[in-house]
């Protein structure tokens, strides 16, 4: 009896002490906001799924959706598309760093519902065990949309981002939906214990109506082999410029290619200029000006990285697993734009002609280096540039002769440029009068091509 008296007491107490210069004011509630969670190594494999929604009005308020009914409180719309965004590995059980600025650059650039998917417990420790998570988070994921088409949300209108080994649970999600989500884009898909899977345990083209990935680390940590409708490999796929290629950076060196991906998928969201790419059988071709379009199999469209329906594909169903290349520079937006350079001789010489060319404007451009064989006459090559093409005005050429040839005769070409893509309506521009190289000097030709 005494102990509950005392209890009273102090509740009275409590409550004269809260209301005591308030005027009664009932404190405004404050909003409820989640965010991933942090794991260690020690309890990091336990499958623990979270599911957080945010909303442009609150883009860094993450809304915990608990139960189905949780979405459509929150402000969840139909009718707008749903990008869901997985990510991969963290070996050290935190939360990814870049993925608040693709929840805000989404939110910005697209009408759309934006859903993170937090599987940090199950993607921390050691990363065979968060392989061994991946076929259950997918179930957990397929059973998440399961509630989002009983709310009214069409399949394909379901746009998957996975990075890395978050790109193999998208299609391990698109599987369980027979292909019949809208999109998954793979940013970099993991290549370890997934290069010799199968398609069911895979990305693959047949998991979504448009499957899409981009590889910038395929001797490492990225999968090399085609795993969509279109595979972009960026400067090869590997050895991305920008990124130490030293071991003595430590955890950049290992990390800085596979996660280029993700930084060019946002600077594709973010920027204009346009991330290109175009089919090709191998880099070595592209570079040197094999590839000039895309009416083979993409009947003259390029296909861009970015948020455009089928990547920018004017086809009713795109081909699989073809493979298109693109450069890029070292820091963002990342973006070239190309040139087809040609030389012809005057006369057939018996030994290599060797001459370097630059595209001049108001940024620099790194020259390149074009090779007539013996006794041909005709010789090519790609220039990669940052600047549009109708913002170049000038080419500087040289002769660069060999020193093991005495007497070497000045050749005498003709130059001439075509931008890229080229198609059937591109016009080729060459300079009106053949030109005369001097041995290691510069020559300089005035460049007309116009705006597009």
């Amino acid at each position: 009896m005494a102990s509950s008296l005392i209890r009273c007491l102090c509740f009275l107490g409590i409550l004269l002490l809260s209301s005591k210069g308030s005027d009664h004011k009932i404190p405004p509630t404050q909003k409820q906001c989640s965010d991933f969670q942090n794991a260690n190594l020690l309890r990091g494999t336990n499958l623990k799924v979270q599911f957080l929604f945010f909303t442009p009005l609150d883009p860094t308020c993450g809304k915990l959706v608990k139960e189905s009914n949780d979405l459509q409180k929150f402000g969840f719309n139909i009718s707008l598309e749903t990008k869901l965004i997985i990510h991969g590995f963290r070996a050290l059980g935190t939360k990814p760093s870049w993925i608040d600025k693709l929840i805000h650059t989404l939110l910005r650039v697209a009408d759309a519902n934006v859903i993170a998917v937090d599987w940090v417990y199950g993607s921390t420790g050691v990363y065979f065990s968060a392989v061994d998570n991946v076929i259950k988070l997918g179930l957990e994921i397929s059973q998440f949309i399961s509630h989002l088409l009983v709310l009214g949300v069409s399949e394909s209108s379901i746009h998957i981002i996975g990075v890395s080994l978050g790109a193999h649970v998208g299609g391990m999600v698109g599987y369980f939906y027979k292909g019949q989500l809208g999109r998954i884009t793979g940013l970099d898909p993991a290549g370890p214990e997934y290069t010799k899977a199968s398609l069911e345990e895979r990305l693959d083209p047949g998991d979504a109506l448009f499957v899409e990935a981009i590889h910038t680390d395929t001797d490492n940590l990225g999968i090399r082999i085609p795993v969509g409708h279109v595979d972009y490999f960026v400067n090869g796929g590997q050895d991305q410029p920008g990124c130490p290629s030293f071991i003595h950076a430590g955890y950049n060196y290992l990390i800085c290619d596979h996660m280029r991906a993700v930084h060019l998928y946002l600077s594709a969201l973010e920027n204009s200029c346009p991330l290109m790419a175009f089919p090709c059988t191998s880099f070595k071709d592209f570079r040197s000006g094999q590839c000039l379009d895309c009416s083979h199999p993409f009947q003259h469209s390029c296909p861009r990285i970015g948020l455009l329906e089928q990547g920018g594909l004017n086809m009713e169903k795109p081909p699989k697993e073809v493979k298109v290349y693109l450069m890029t520079t070292s820091k963002a937006p990342y973006c070239y734009y190309y040139t087809l350079v040609e030389f012809h001789l005057q006369t057939v010489r018996n030994k290599n002609t060797n001459i370097e060319v630059a595209l001049h404007s108001s940024n620099a451009t790194t020259p390149i280096k074009i090779t007539i064989p013996k006794f041909q006459l005709f010789g090519k090559g790609l220039i990669a540039h940052s600047t549009p093409h109708c913002h170049i005005n000038q080419v500087l050429l040289k002769f660069l002769s060999s020193k093991v040839w005495k007497n070497d005769k000045d050749p005498i070409v003709k130059f001439c440029a075509i931008p890229l893509p080229a198609n059937h309506s591109t016009k080729m521009w060459c300079v009106s009068e053949s030109m005369t190289l001097k041995t290691d000097k510069i020559t300089y030709a005035n460049l007309e091509i116009p705006c597009t």
